[in-house]
């Protein structure tokens, strides 16, 4: 993985003098609120409902061992105990104490980690597929060019103010689990017609208030012209999109008023200044980063395990776990392991330092001292031998991360929601739990299959709840916190929406709804089918039908499209 130079290591040290600086003079009353607001921002700092909230970048989701356990200590001496990775691939702190931010930022310049354009209106930490490098489908490892992009991007003079928030994703495999389509710029690697690596770049994606899909800008960009040309696109951006209204302000808004042609236009005369100019990104500097992404020292291993297939044998419970939780490698006789984060009666992404203290030991016991945290808000063992699987397997019930549900419906993606968020209309945590303590049977979770539950507290759509196969919306109603459900979102490359099925619910409704809505898929399933497939064949109208009698419907039905 990257490793700082001196220039990084300054940067960050500086920034954490600067920034205790600044918090000094705050507390003490030389700062007033607006003036400290941006600075403590673009150092990853809110202001929740009941405390601070400290977001740490981590890069394309990678983790060394002696990082994670700097991250155990924070929670340990700063926080509450435990952190909180999210749908970013970041982690946050809940609790921290606003004298003691630099603190913890000095702590984690120890271990090259930072806080740095975790929040504000600039382009926010950088994020790829979990199993990057690993992956047995992967076209080209992305990790060297999503660590470019966070050079490029970081500190860059002419986009530390753009009119909002801004996220860049990578994918390099067949398959995207990078949620590229969702991102203010999605890059995708491909061949061009030479065979030589290119990029397909999309732009104007997102969630939030207005989700849309993004859209193909550039279909196969040579690999040397990729920051002359995502500087072309941020150019643009930061010229046309707009200021004066913060909810139209998203780079998918300009592309949807400009039209996808004529947006492509303006980028293609701005790229005219800036192709084969300065930035043009060289053969050597992408061999200079791609050398800190070279594979570990992988022993040569049979394909197949004696001591692995026994133990699937022997072991139903072992067997499940490696049917859910164990991702094809690139290489014969490794792995790569998903810990799941998602046991019942837990916040879903939630870690606490004795448990991420153990993972960073079986990292450095199993995995050559590497960890990675997935967008669906767990973590990954990237290059465990297929023989040391039980193992992995055993110590890993013992910490609480063995549960057997990756994909499956109490596999649930969730924000912090009104428990924490200042910004949230509703809570996601207790509907999480409900959810997960009505389908706490993993008989019936393998049987019906894979389904994505992704829970949002606001419209600012943390939790991804636009693509899950069922959606929850936390909602406002007259003070009251109700519930919107979507059906039939989803990731990857055929990405899609989900659409609203009517009226809200009460979050003692939650539970029940869900089931109603399994019990009718159930129902209608043709064999072998997904959630998602039978939902497009038969429609909405038998999962409305199944979930509002009487009462639902004489429900207002003005929370129906919030």
């Amino acid at each position: 993985m990257y490793k700082y130079d001196s220039i990084d290591q300054q940067i960050v040290d500086e920034r954490v003098a600067q920034f205790r600086g600044q918090t000094e003079r705050f507390i003490s009353g030389e700062l007033g609120e607006d003036e400290f607001r941006p600075l403590r921002l673009q150092n990853g700092l809110y202001i929740q409902k009941h405390a601070p909230m400290l977001r740490v970048a981590i890069p394309y989701g990678q983790l060394s061992s002696t990082q994670v356990r700097m991250l155990a200590h924070i929670a340990r001496k700063y926080d509450r105990g435990y952190g909180h990775f999210t749908t970013r691939q970041n982690i946050q702190f809940n609790w921290p104490k606003l004298k003691r931010v630099p603190d913890i930022l000095a702590d984690l310049a120890t271990v090259e980690m930072h806080a740095i354009q975790t929040s504000g209106n600039c382009i926010r930490n950088t994020t790829s597929d979990q199993f990057a490098g690993v992956a047995h489908d992967e076209l080209i490892d992305p990790r060297p060019y999503a660590e470019l992009i966070r050079q490029w991007s970081t500190f860059h003079p002419e986009f530390a103010y753009l009119p909002r928030k801004f996220k860049i994703a990578v994918n390099g495999a067949i398959e995207d689990r990078a949620g590229t389509l969702f991102h203010d710029i999605g890059i995708h690697t491909v061949n061009d017609v030479a065979g030589n690596v290119a990029f397909r770049i999309l732009v104007g994606g997102g969630l939030g208030r207005t989700p849309i899909l993004g859209h193909v800008v550039r279909e196969a960009l040579p690999k040397q012209h990729l920051f002359t040309y995502l500087d072309a696109i941020l150019r643009v951006y930061n010229r046309f999109g707009r200021r004066d209204n913060m909810y139209k302000a998203r780079i998918k808004i300009l592309v949807k008023e400009l039209g996808l042609e004529k947006f492509r236009a303006e980028v293609d005369a701005e790229w005219a200044h800036l192709k084969d100019g300065p930035a043009t990104l060289t053969q050597a500097e992408i061999d200079r980063v791609a050398a800190y992404f070279v594979d570990p020292d992988y022993a040569v291993l049979p394909t197949i395990d004696a001591g692995f297939e026994r133990h699937l044998v022997d072991h139903k419970a072992f067997a499940r776990w490696v049917e859910r939780n164990v991702f094809g490698h690139k290489k014969s006789g490794y792995a790569a392991v998903t810990l799941s984060l998602k046991k019942t009666g837990v916040a879903p992404g939630d870690a606490t330092d004795a448990q991420l203290d153990a993972v960073a030991d079986l990292a450095d016991e199993f995995s050559y001292g590497e960890i990675r945290v997935s967008h669906e808000q767990n973590l990954i063992l990237a290059d465990v031998k297929k023989r040391d699987l039980f193992a992995v397997w055993q110590r890993a019930k013992t910490i609480g991360f063995a549960t057997p549900n990756i994909g499956l419906l109490t596999d649930i993606i969730a924000c912090p929601g009104g428990d924490f968020c200042s910004l949230a209309n509703a809570k996601s945590i207790p509907v999480a739990e409900a959810i997960q303590r009505r389908f706490d049977d993993l008989d019936y979770l393998f049987d019906i299959g894979d389904i994505a539950i992704n829970i949002s507290g606001c419209m600012n759509a943390c939790g991804h709840h636009h693509v899950g196969h069922i959606g929850i919306l936390g909602v406002d109603k007259h003070g009251a916190e109700f519930y919107q459900v979507t059906i039939g979102g989803s990731q990857g490359l055929q990405a899609a929406l989900g659409k609203v099925i009517g009226p809200a619910f009460a979050q003692d409704e939650m539970a029940d709804v869900v089931e109603k809505l399994i019990k009718t898929y159930v129902a209608l399933r043709h064999e072998d089918e997904h959630f998602l497939d039978t939902a497009k064949r038969v429609g909405m109208e038998p999962f409305k039908a199944s979930v509002y009698d009487k009462k639902a419907g004489r429900r207002e039905a003005e929370v129906a499209h919030v």
